[in-house]
């Protein structure tokens, strides 16, 4: 799992190759083995769509320790929630590093204008405890299952 998210990571920092953008038609014809779930998960001819990754870095305005601090973060994991109930969120979680990297968010959405407004209704943006840096990905459409898959494995 972690070399997968490595790999998507890389894929975003590096750009997206035009040959394998969503509009892009391969030389060949391909089958899907479920067209149904491809369907839904908005797959297309290869499998993948576009996402916009978001990447949470350190801001210019840590937060004090204390209760201010603890409401943020309770903030900041409800609208995770919100926006994951919404599937506009994928994935999102920390990163271990200690460095200016803090975490990231996968958001099922065309454009990062649309990232921007979602993540402009986070607590630890709106505090200045994080900023954000917004990068276009193109991954497999299985990562819109992962929301539910996590519900059927998290304690109740």
């Amino acid at each position: 799992m972690r070399a997968f998210l490595i790999a998507i990571v890389l894929t975003a920092i590096a750009g997206t190759p035009a040959a394998f953008s969503q509009e892009s038609k391969p030389s060949h014809s391909t089958t899907v083995a479920d067209p149904e779930l491809a369907k839904q998960l908005g797959a297309d001819r290869r499998g993948m769509r576009n996402y916009v990754l978001v990447i949470l870095k350190t801001g210019p305005h840590r937060v004090p320790d204390g209760p201010a601090r603890d409401k943020m973060f309770e903030g900041h994991f409800a609208n995770i929630k919100r926006l994951a109930d919404a599937h506009k969120l994928v994935l999102a979680g920390p990163f271990g590093d200690k460095n200016d990297w803090r975490g990231m968010f996968v958001f099922a959405v065309k454009t990062p204008d649309e990232a921007v407004a979602l993540v402009a209704t986070d607590p630890v943006i709106k505090s200045g405890e994080m900023i954000a840096e917004y990068h276009t990905l193109y991954a497999t459409a299985a990562l819109m299952a992962v929301t539910d898959i996590h519900e059927k494995i998290t304690p109740q």
